[in-house]
């Protein structure tokens, strides 16, 4: 079964920035917050400080994953730069997404050379209060659907059919949560495809409260969710995460196996199960015909992410500022 890792991140240099302030590498894999809060960041045996393409090449192919979305994140700190090397250098094994933050007096040159210069397709708003931009913009709460910052990307990649536009918005306690803003945007941008990360950030014990995210998605095709990093926000360790699967039936039942890409939010999420159990946990469940399951597993990821403009965008492209 070929397999592709649609949630994955590559750290050329720990830089992470969010509420708790700066991350800084202590080797080993691990990183400190300004705020003392210690992390393991990177699997042993994946880099000290670092998860470069070549150690995430290495641990895709012990579990026969063929292919990678790499996105960003402000855990590792945005890493656009370091995506466009990677995907130039494996093509056939790397698609990213880059991010911008609409608050910097620059970011539409930002969004302009990445997307312009560079060939990417896809832009990730890493925008939830527990790790992203509303821990760091606290004071100045934003919606993606009204923001006029927000807008004014969304008005210059609506120029770009099939963009994908990738959202973590936290959990539902957090003022990020935003499902209804992704239905709205959908509904505004058709030819735009929108990637909801980790499901929504469901709960096992609140099952009506994930229905009710998705059910505003259902009228949407250009929605889909990805279900990484679901057993970290289920705190689950013991394989084959029973939380997860009712959450991932949840997500059948209202949204199709067509509109569900699976992935593993790597390095983070293999410190707290193994990278290979992430690739195989839903081999041990009967959530999926094998048909649904090749969608889920790889036709998914490769519709949405690797489509041929996005891919050729990028392979054509010559940065005109830092040569290859």
């Amino acid at each position: 079964m070929k397999k592709i890792d649609g949630h994955l991140h590559l750290v050329r240099a720990i830089a992470g920035f969010n509420g708790k302030g700066r991350l800084t590498p202590l080797g080993d894999g691990r990183a400190v917050w300004d705020d003392g809060t210690v992390i393991k960041l990177i699997p042993d045996g994946s880099g000290d400080d670092s998860f470069t393409a070549e150690a995430a090449l290495d641990i895709m192919a012990k579990s026969d994953i063929e292919k990678a979305v790499v996105l960003q994140g402000s855990l590792n700190g945005y890493q656009n730069y370091y995506t466009y090397q990677a995907i130039k250098k494996y093509p056939d094994k790397f698609i990213g997404a880059f991010s911008v933050d609409p608050f910097s007096e620059f970011y539409m040159d930002i969004v302009k050379r990445y997307v312009d210069d560079l060939g990417f397709r896809a832009i990730k708003f890493e925008i939830s209060q527990g790790g992203g931009m509303h821990g760091y913009h606290y004071d100045t709460p934003f919606r993606l659907d009204t923001n006029p910052r927000i807008g004014k990307i969304m008005h210059f990649i609506s120029d770009y059919p099939g963009f994908v536009v990738t959202v973590d918005y936290g959990n539902y306690e957090q003022f990020s949560y935003q499902p209804e803003a992704i239905a709205n945007l959908a509904k505004m941008y058709p030819n735009i495809d929108f990637v909801v990360c980790h499901l929504s950030f469901p709960n096992a014990d609140h099952p009506d409260r994930l229905r009710a995210a998705l059910a505003q998605w259902q009228p949407y095709e250009n929605i889909y969710t990805d279900i990484s990093a679901i057993q970290d926000i289920e705190d689950e360790t013991v394989f084959p995460f029973p939380r997860c699967q009712q959450d991932v039936k949840i997500a059948k039942e209202m949204l199709g196996a067509k509109r569900i890409i699976w992935g593993t939010d790597s390095p983070w999420s293999a410190t707290f199960n193994t990278y290979n159990e992430l690739a195989t946990w839903l081999e041990s469940t009967d959530i999926f015909t094998e048909e649904e399951y090749a969608d889920v597993m790889y036709n998914n990821a490769l519709r949405i992410y690797f489509k041929p403009t996005a891919v050729a965008a990028i392979a054509n492209a010559n940065d005109p500022v830092v040569k290859d």
